[in-house]
């Protein structure tokens, strides 16, 4: 994938499940309303809710609208000039339950160091909250990571332990920075989702750690890259010295060690928990492990450039589907790789297997069930599994990197695009970037499939896989409903969706933000009613999209 960071009855169903938010809980509590023009300001109304209550941008959840209202601070943020190698760190866990401990390892050269721990989220536009800091704690320079030139995986299993956090009940579950701190121009973070598997909150986020490993290359290897002779094979594509397992027992290379969470996760984050909505958060890791919990939420979301997906959890929403969980897919390429998990020296599920070649794989044909045999992607064999009939259509290509095109509505009607003023025809310019999917005829294709936008990709722009219709593909937003759970499914065909949230402000009047928030809280809000299907049932209109068959 090529990767860049962003920027009638229906109705009766409607209102029965909104008067039973307003119910359901019957304390209420005084808190603040933001009711301003985006981008929001200071929250300036007060009014009482119940602990659930549906608004106009979806279910909205009394602890995070508190959460929220607490004081933030913006000392989370790496200042310009700040050295990205000075301190860099890995934590033992990419998740963590309240009453867990985390074991930290850091590298630098300076004499000593703390911790601070962010809980990310909106915070008077401040952005997070300061949960724990450390105690000074001792400076290690740490050994070179060893190399297993077998399968080219890089694991720093030979550093010295430098610090232990509890997870203790000021951990309020969500998304958090650990901002490692030596010097006023030596900082760096590491990723940690804290979950709850109590949590029956309306909206799951889960947050891509398998795509954030894959692609890290901290000490040269990744599965997209490597560095000298060929291992294995001796292919161009993919790439014969890539690694064939990463670890998490390293630090990321990217982004000071938040990798693309900045961009490809947190504008949702910060979204969600500004409008109070009843959000709770976990890792796909977490997912594959635990695949019953999705039965516990009404919608799953994904985020950017979320293509890396386990057995476990493509099974966990292949049954919550049949259920009638709602999945929202904001980035385009959704399962293209297959990986697995393993332990490693320091844990259970430390280490992220995807060959991408089943000739390669050890598990191919040695009795092992071929969902867990890892080739180029999920349709290859011997998986042969297509993402279609899950996410409604197929990844079909990538634009040049800072290349962005526009976004072109096909169904304005549609209740998607509900108070935007979009109509057919109707574009949002700079909007489609990176990866795109695409509708494409196949027996696993939903039948009520509906396009909601059909934006055209110059294949001058960038690479397509397929076929094209006159130099041109396309990038598609669909919907579709299912026809027994009424579960509903929209896949974007976008891979920056998410970071398009944040990639302007309100003041530039070519800004896409704006109408993007308002998109997706529409979907958001019908979403989090229960199956989708029972509000607004998909109606395919695959007959009226041009050029034909496109």
């Amino acid at each position: 994938m090529a990767r860049q960071d962003s920027r009638g009855f229906g109705q009766i169903s409607y209102v029965v499940i909104s008067a039973f938010l307003l119910v359901a809980v019957s304390s209420v509590v005084s808190y603040k309303v933001v009711n301003a023009p985006y981008p929001p300001g200071p929250p300036t109304t007060t009014t009482t809710i119940p602990a659930l209550s549906l608004g106009a941008d979806g279910v909205q959840s009394r602890a995070v609208i508190e959460e929220n209202l607490k004081p933030g601070t913006s000392n989370w943020r790496i200042t310009p000039g700040t050295s990205p190698t000075a301190i860099q760190g890995y934590a033992t866990a990419t998740n963590a339950q309240v009453g867990q401990s985390v074991n930290i390892y850091v590298n630098t050269q300076f004499p000593s160091f703390h911790i601070e721990a962010y809980r990310m989220g909106y915070y008077q536009g401040k952005g997070a909250r300061l949960i724990w800091t450390s105690p000074s704690e001792k400076g290690i320079s740490q050994p070179v990571c060893p190399l297993d030139t077998s399968i080219n995986m890089v694991a720093c299993w030979n550093w010295k332990m430098s610090a232990t956090m509890q997870v203790t009940s000021d951990f309020v579950p969500g998304d958090y920075l650990l901002k490692l701190v030596a010097g006023a121009k030596a900082a760096s973070y590491i990723l940690l989702t804290v979950w709850d598997p109590s949590s029956t909150a309306t909206y799951l986020v889960v947050n891509r750690s398998l795509v954030e490993q894959g692609w890290n290359a901290y000490g040269g290897y990744s599965f997209y890259a490597g560095l000298g002779a060929c291992i294995i094979d001796n292919t161009s594509y993919p790439k014969c010295n890539r690694a064939r397992v990463v670890s998490f027992d390293r630090p990321y290379d990217t982004g000071f060690g938040s990798s693309d969470f900045l961009t490809n996760e947190y504008p949702l984050v910060e979204l969600m928990e500004k409008e109070g909505l009843d959000v709770t958060y976990m890792t796909d890791i977490t997912l594959s492990v635990y695949p019953n919990l999705l039965s516990d939420h009404k919608v799953l979301i994904t985020l950017d450039h979320d293509e890396s997906w386990t057995y476990g959890e493509r099974l966990a929403l292949l049954h919550a589907q049949a259920d009638g969980l709602n999945a929202i897919f904001f980035g385009a390429a959704a399962m293209v790789r297959h990986v697995r998990l393993e332990p490693s020296i320091l844990g259970l599920n430390r280490q992220e297997v995807d060959y991408r070649n089943s000739g390669e794989d050890p598990l191919n044909a040695k009795g092992t069930d071929p969902m867990n045999v890892t080739g180029n992607t999920w349709e290859d064999p011997p998986s042969s599994w297509s993402p279609i009939s899950q996410i409604g259509e197929e990844y079909s290509g990538y634009l040049s990197p800072d290349v962005f095109v526009p976004m072109v509505i096909s169904d304005g009607n549609s209740w998607v695009f509900k108070g935007t003023g979009l109509a057919n025809g109707s574009s949002i310019a700079d909007v489609v970037a990176s990866d795109f999917d695409h509708v494409i005829p196949s027996p696993a294709e939903p039948a009520n499939v509906d396009v909601l936008a059909h934006s055209p990709i110059p294949l001058s722009e960038g690479t397509a896989g397929g076929t094209v219709w006159n130099g041109v593909s396309y990038s598609d937003m669909v919907y579709f409903t299912n026809p027994v759970s009424h579960a509903g499914t929209i896949d974007t065909g976008n891979n920056v969706w998410v970071g398009d949230l944040a990639s302007c402000t309100g003041a530039d009047p070519h800004c896409p933000a704006p109408t993007l928030t308002a998109i997706t809280n529409n979907i958001l809000h019908v979403f989090g009613q229960g199956p989708a299907g029972l509000i607004d049932p998909a109606t395919s209109n695959l007959a009226s999209i041009v050029p034909a068959g496109s």
